[in-house]
């Protein structure tokens, strides 16, 4: 269980903006146990898919990406985007060798970068 002074150290820090925008991010809703990090943190690939998917439902997917890529975030589920290293990763996979055939349960959803983020 997660104690509230690790919850705040896991909690992003946002400047203030006039919107507002991380007050309706779609993670910030209470999951059951305090917080959502374990999924947008995590190294499992189904704990990706599901950030992602909760990602791609939120309304405010572009500022959060923004936020991250500005800010050059060091991993984790941003903006629908897995980040490494202050970089989007095209894919991820388990550790090992790949499969031949790739499993269903393995692929992570797509989530488009908008054209006003992507670089060249």
């Amino acid at each position: 269980m997660i104690t509230e002074p690790e919850q705040d150290r896991l909690q992003p820090t946002f400047p203030a903006t006039p919107a507002g925008w991380w007050a309706d991010a779609s993670c910030r809703i209470d999951d059951g146990d305090g917080s959502m990090a374990h999924l947008f943190f995590s190294e499992e690939l189904q704990d990706i898919a599901r950030a992602k998917t909760i990602c791609s439902e939120c309304p405010v997917i572009a500022p959060c990406l923004q936020g991250a890529l500005e800010r050059r975030e060091p991993w984790g589920v941003w903006g629908g985007q897995l980040f490494l290293n202050g970089h989007i990763l095209a894919t991820k996979r388990h550790r090992g060798r790949p499969p031949k055939v790739p499993r269903p349960e393995d692929q992570l959803p797509v989530i488009p970068i908008p054209e006003h983020l992507r670089t060249a």
